[in-house]
């Protein structure tokens, strides 16, 4: 064997030990991207209308991939959505949609693009920081059991299913509930590290 497979020390099926001696959960690897992304973001609390805005639009874009593919189009992505500024992407017209469909590197998909620019202009109807509150309105209480296996983390949650609601009761798309609970676990609403993890707690 040779590989990833050969440069991490699997503890159970949950957590593994990388070659920088740090055991972490078990879908970050020893990808450089995705050990970053796990030890640096995921589960860390983030706030802004702007930077909830950029997690909203990625994760809808993930929508049907996996989210390594949009890690590594992020930067892309922040450039030709001009930074994920709410105000910048809700003047988007029809000849930024055709720039976006014609970009190779981010996902070309119609429909999430068309989402993104409505949910800005959304966004940008709203007072400041009134996603931001809207949207951690639905964290759950902290202090809720620690996972202690990958399978028993859920798809979706009763409070992602109300944000889900809630959001698209007021115009937004690609916000189902799945993709909402992962958008909660990305911005530190939960924190999903299981037990084991150097992260976790």
């Amino acid at each position: 064997m040779s590989g990833v497979a050969d440069r991490l020390t699997r503890v159970s099926d949950s957590v593994v030990t990388g070659t920088d001696g740090r055991t972490r959960c078990a879908w970050a690897g020893d990808d450089d991207d995705y050990r970053r992304y796990h030890d640096q973001e995921w589960g860390r609390p983030l706030h802004g209308d702007g930077a909830l805005y950029e997690k909203m639009t990625l994760e809808g874009f993930q929508a049907g991939l996996s989210w390594i593919t949009i890690l590594r189009k992020r930067q892309r992505f922040r450039e030709v959505f001009a930074g994920f500024d709410p105000a910048a992407v809700a003047r988007f017209g029809q000849a930024d949609i055709e720039r976006l469909m014609a970009d190779a590197g981010i996902v070309r998909n119609r429909a999430k693009i068309d989402a993104a620019i409505g949910n800005a202009r959304l966004v940008d109807a709203m007072t400041e920081g009134e996603l931001d509150a809207l949207m951690w309105s639905f964290a759950p209480a902290p202090g809720g059991p620690r996972p202690t296996e990958l399978r028993l983390l859920p798809a979706s949650t009763p409070e992602s299913t109300a944000m889900s609601k809630e959001l698209r009761r007021r115009g937004f798309r690609f916000v189902g509930p799945t993709t909402m609970y992962a958008l909660m676990q990305s911005v530190g609403m939960v924190d999903d590290h299981v037990a084991g993890c150097w992260r976790a707690g």
